[in-house]
């Protein structure tokens, strides 16, 4: 009987121990709900900004716009889903009805829709081709629907909150199941409005309706996140972009937000007080515009630019959502799909080999000394498992050791969201040759955080939690050694003649030269700007030190420095400002003024005589642009009285196409240029130049 009684009483020692030691921490404060975590999950997706302002070449359409104006040659979504798909995105958010209020599927509540295009012969459902190429692709469907409608009469009246819900209406029950529906905080101004066209305010607080609005998504998508300002699902980042704050967490003080918050700078840290969880969508267009212009196809954005957009909104607890301008063909343009595929390639090599799992992994404090909450968890790939830390134990550390010496230059950290956000700061170290050195000190962590920092070559990788809300739960532990970001080397000369040759990346070196020879690793080695007067061809090429790897050669040709030029006469505009027009740098402009009554021109002594062949110049390089010159006239002169033209004629496309414009002529010699407007394009009389340059013999 007494060995049965002891046998009762361990078991049941054995079994409070277990219980207790099983019970999870409390959730610390507002926790995501089952459609955040499934949003969470997605973490890159597709914008596409294709509608009326892709064939009127314009941003926001005043909605005057014709439905015949509508009238793509060649549209292919599935086009637009392959290339998502191949560039790693896993959905995509059409805009199918922006502010000036057209609508890509055949609405019953407007004729201001497809229906009266030219497209399939008013036959089309763009949303519906959208769906079905989504569905063939493996892709989530999200949707874009204006609460602004410059097109539609009744816009400020009651009237049109009934046929704006009815539009949403038709959207959510119509093509299927969608992941995001997209509200944007633009609303109330000017507008064509039936043909009223005056300015319309509203109160966006209440107009719409929105306890209603978000009903009937409820109801129809219960499986959709809501976006805006102020969510209710997912927030707007505070900027277009495509970055979050180094402190960013989920949650906010949800109700004191609208869509037009005035204090938008606040969503790009969230509340570390939040109410609510309202997690950053971080937003941004693959080219400067959200609507595809010809002029913008140089300007799409580079791979490093790219690359640190990823880092800084999936990398800093937020979802990247990149835009792309699908062209007035119909099509993702090919310079996009270029560099969508190259940053896929890139974030690929960056995370192709973790390197913690399978090492030791020990946990300065663990719940309940519990395997279900072990140190082991971190690193075992199963996000639904974690380590957790005992109950006021908000400060802790994780340690990874390798069996040998490892380089590491990037750790991805993950808290258990499930339970809500906690860590207010951390600090990531690594011990190299017995010494502890401190890599980096952050402050929240949340979905997912990725630091970049310089390889170490160490034996342990430890994560401190300096401070946190409640204990600690960390789901995830992930540990890689990127290779360097090889690209080809950028030039640039400034007026002074002094050229600068860089790569994203200072592990990579570049290697040139200057007599027009392609260059080799045992040509110079740049370290420096260097000086460069003369005309002279530079080539160089960019190599990773560790790898070996190198790119093409790249290749830039520069003339006479500008050293001596200066800007002696122009029919207006400021003179004392004018260097920015012969500074070697053509994001810098300088521009005549509005109240040029004569032909526009400006007269530029180049400090002596040269023999000239021919003049350079750079448009405009704003995302607004103005004042672009399409027909000239250049002047040579020796004595800046006696002036001869050496060429008269048209940039060729220059609007749609605004990159340097070279202009060739018989040789003269000259020490004074002469470069006149003949025409400019648009209705601003002012005339702009990014820079000008000369050709010599």
């Amino acid at each position: 009987m007494k060995k049965i009684l002891q046998f009762v009483i361990a078991g049941a020692i054995i079994l409070s121990v277990s219980c207790n030691s099983q019970i999870p921490p409390e959730p610390v404060g507002p926790v995501p709900s089952e459609r955040q975590l499934a949003w969470h999950e997605l973490e890159y997706y597709a914008f596409v900004h294709f509608n009326m302002n892709t064939f009127t070449d314009m941003e926001w359409g005043t909605g005057g716009e014709k439905p015949e104006q509508f009238n793509p040659t060649q549209l292919d979504t599935r086009q637009w889903a392959k290339v998502g798909k191949e560039a790693g995105m896993k959905g995509i958010i059409l805009t199918a009805k922006h502010h000036d209020g057209f609508c890509l599927w055949p609405t019953k509540t407007t004729e201001h829709s497809v229906k009266n295009s030219p497209w399939k012969n008013g036959q089309g459902d763009l949303v519906q081709d959208l769906a079905d190429a989504c569905k063939e692709y493996g892709l989530k469907l999200g949707l874009y629907l204006s609460p602004w409608d410059r097109n539609n009469e009744h816009y400020g009246k009651p009237e049109y909150v009934q046929l704006f819900h009815e539009q949403l209406r038709e959207l959510l029950t119509n093509y299927g199941e969608l992941f995001e529906v997209w509200f944007d905080g633009a609303n109330g101004g000017s507008g064509y409005y039936g043909g009223a066209n005056e300015t319309r305010k509203i109160d966006n607080k209440t107009y719409y309706e929105w306890p209603k609005t978000t009903k009937m998504v409820r109801e129809l998508q219960p499986n959709a996140v809501i976006f805006s300002d102020g969510g209710p699902d997912v927030r707007w980042v505070g900027n277009e972009e495509g970055w979050a704050n180094e402190t960013n967490w989920s949650v906010m003080r949800r109700d004191e937000i609208h869509p037009g918050w005035p204090r938008y700078v606040e969503l790009r840290s969230g509340h570390e007080d939040g109410t609510h969880w309202l997690p950053a969508e971080v937003n941004t267009s693959i080219r400067p515009g959200w609507y595809y212009h010809p002029g913008e196809d140089h300007q799409v954005k580079t791979l490093p630019r790219l690359v640190q957009t990823f880092y800084e909104s999936v990398g800093r607890n937020g979802n990247f959502l990149l835009n792309l301008p699908v062209d007035d063909r119909g099509l993702v343009h090919e310079k996009d799909v270029e560099q969508l595929l190259a940053l896929k390639q890139q974030i690929d090599k960056d995370f192709a080999n973790e390197l913690a799992q399978g090492q030791t992994i020990v946990a300065s404090d663990v719940r309940g000394n519990d395997s279900a909450f072990s140190a082991e968890n971190a690193i075992d790939g199963d996000k639904e498992s974690y380590w957790a830390t005992n109950d006021g134990k908000i400060q802790a550390s994780i340690t990874v050791s390798f069996e040998e010496p490892t380089e590491v230059n990037r750790i991805v950290l993950q808290e258990y969201i499930p339970l809500g956000q906690r860590v207010k700061k951390f600090k990531v170290s690594a011990e190299v040759n017995d010494e502890w050195k401190t890599i980096d000190e952050q402050t929240t962590i949340g979905n997912k955080r990725i630091l970049q920092f310089e390889t170490v070559k160490a034996d342990k990788i430890q994560v401190e939690i300096l401070d946190s809300k409640g204990p600690v739960t960390l789901s995830n532990l992930e540990l890689y050694r990127a290779p360097a970001l090889l690209v080809e080397p950028v030039f640039s000369r400034n007026r002074d003649g002094m050229v600068s040759i860089s790569v994203p990346d200072d592990k990579v070196d570049i290697y040139f030269t200057t007599n027009g020879s392609d260059p080799t690793t045992s040509s110079s080695k740049y370290t420096k700007p260097f000086s460069l007067k003369e005309p002279a061809t530079i080539k160089a090429i960019a190599v990773d030190t560790d790898s070996g790897q190198q790119t093409q050669p790249a290749n830039q040709y520069f003339d006479i420095a500008k050293k001596e030029w200066h800007l002696i006469a122009a029919s207006s505009g400021n003179l004392e400002d004018a260097e920015k027009l012969m500074d070697g740098n053509p994001h810098t402009f300088w521009a005549t003024d509005k109240e040029d009554q004569k032909t526009p021109e400006i007269t530029i002594d180049l400090g002596k005589s040269f023999e000239l062949r021919g003049f350079t110049y750079w448009p405009i390089q704003i995302r607004y642009p103005f004042g672009i010159i399409t027909h000239y006239e250049f002047l040579v002169s020796t004595d800046n009285k006696n002036w001869k033209t050496a060429v008269k004629g048209e940039f060729g496309n220059v609007v749609n196409n605004r990159i340097e414009q070279k202009v060739s002529f018989e040789t003269l010699s000259g020490r004074y240029i002469k470069l006149k407007a003949l025409k400019i394009h648009g209705e601003d009389p002012r005339v702009s130049f990014g820079e000008i340059g000369v050709l010599t013999k």
